[in-house]
């Protein structure tokens, strides 16, 4: 299959036709968080609350498997462009294989884990049951899953994007229509509250897997499986490990970032930690989109670099730039004008709605200037520079917020926590745009 597209479509229609299809599948992606919380929701403000408390441990796992398929992805796209097809391939075969090992010690770390967790953000028993349930049953499927965003990044890698966003949205529908059945106990199906919500997760992401490699194994593609001895080669793990741990920690920042923050919150009242579990869930409508636009222009970046066409990844960073400050914008307004209706999906609580109102209004505020450090962070992934990417990710999640939370909070209470998302945000944007200009002028991107 010929990949030369990427080097002679315009940019704009090449953005585009890469994007779309991710940020499709981002958007349905976006909507099971919606649905899943919905549903786990009616069930009680209990078990809401609970699965707020394991989403940093399930965050941390998809950073892992995502940020070293970033890895994967983007030494693929490199060889790729280079014209080394058996390069690339040894880089997606090794990959599957150490996705494996990933995946079976975070089983193992996690389920261990799990409770101890939990126990450090709540007494409340009912909590603790609905969370040790939740994650016992939903950490035993992460095999699957890892393996799953492994062979997502491969087909990326080549710009088969459509094919990541059907297997992605159907293991998504999967996961909505479960949700239901096995939470309330539809039809022969007995009601199993928390238990299916996290069966319904497992379920949907094994559904996944099992449409890549039905997909592999039909289609030909230039990225093919072949294990070998030589694919062990310690250069080329250490190309794909120098993106994927930086790319793994980018993406396992925010895990971090809400264990703090619950700490932070949790001190005033379980409600907060309410508010900011639901806002978590929000807001991947709107920054799983921008993903969708960062997956497209990835694989891009990575041909066009190792293709040494350096002036059209710096249009491509430009346009994918105006396309997520767009998509910013959009957020931005939806979630000041419709504060109150959002909020209201997840709870009836006039005091919960009050407080989470209030807070989406003020962290919107930093959704837009958010466009430059979630394009740049991108575009450096792409081009293999991952340390770059990560100090961003390092001012956005935790050299910022963190501090300005704790300090704010200490003077001004809970609800000063929420401006520390925008102070975050503004930083960040201005460290980013200068990391960019200055690795643009030391790589002669701009010839």
């Amino acid at each position: 299959m010929n990949q030369s597209f990427m080097k002679e479509k315009p940019v704009l229609p090449l953005v585009l036709s890469m994007s779309a299809p991710m940020v499709l599948s981002m958007f349905v992606t976006s909507l099971y968080n919606i649905v899943d919380s919905y549903f786990v929701a009616k069930i009680s403000e209990e078990a809401m609350t609970a699965l707020s408390l394991v989403y940093p441990l399930q965050l941390l796992e998809n950073s892992v498997a995502v940020g070293f398929g970033i890895g994967i992805n983007a030494a693929a796209a490199y060889y790729l462009g280079a014209k080394q097809s058996q390069t690339a391939n040894d880089v997606v075969s090794v990959g599957v294989f150490l996705s494996m090992v990933h995946g079976f010690l975070m089983t193992l770390i996690f389920v261990l884990s799990a409770s101890h967790f939990l126990k450090a953000f709540t007494d409340d028993p009912i909590i603790l049951q609905y969370g040790r349930t939740y994650s016992y049953i939903v950490f035993m499927f992460t095999i699957p899953y890892i393996i799953g965003i492994t062979f997502e990044k491969i087909f990326q890698a080549e710009g088969q994007m459509v094919v990541s966003m059907v297997s992605m949205m159907i293991g998504c529908i999967v996961n909505i229509i479960l949700d239901p059945i096995l939470i309330f106990g539809i039809g022969p199906f007995p009601e199993m509250h928390v238990k299916g919500a996290a069966l319904a997760t497992g379920i949907g992401q094994v559904t996944s897997l099992v449409v890549y490699i039905m997909i592999y194994i039909r289609k030909p593609l230039p990225l093919r499986l072949h294990f070998r001895r030589e694919m062990l080669d310690r250069n080329l793990c250490r190309r794909i490990y120098a993106v994927g741990i930086p790319a793994a920690i980018n993406m396992g920042l925010p895990s971090l970032l809400i264990t703090a923050l619950n700490g932070i919150l949790a001190v005033f009242s379980a409600v907060y930690v309410l508010v900011l579990g639901i806002y978590f869930k929000l807001q991947t409508f709107i920054y799983l989109t921008a993903n969708g636009i960062v997956q497209g222009i990835r694989p891009i970046v990575g041909y066009n670099y190792g293709a040494k066409e350096y002036k059209r990844v710096d249009m491509v960073f430009k346009t994918a730039l105006c396309l997520i400050f767009a998509v910013m914008m959009t957020g931005t307004i939806i979630c000041f004008a419709g504060a109150g209706a959002l909020i209201g999906i997840f709870t009836d609580n006039v005091e919960t709605i009050r407080i989470g109102k209030t807070a989406l209004r003020i962290i919107c505020i930093g959704f837009s200037v958010s466009a430059v450090s979630v394009t740049v962070s991108g575009v450096l992934e792409g081009l293999g520079k991952g340390n770059l990417s990560l100090i961003i990710s390092l001012m956005r999640y935790i050299v910022v917020i963190i501090p300005a939370a704790f300090l704010l909070s200490r003077q001004f209470g809970a609800v000063s926590v929420w401006n520390a998302f925008w102070i975050s945000e503004l930083v960040t944007a201005i460290v980013s745009w200068i990391l960019y200009q200055r690795m643009v002028k030391t790589d002669k991107m701009k010839r």
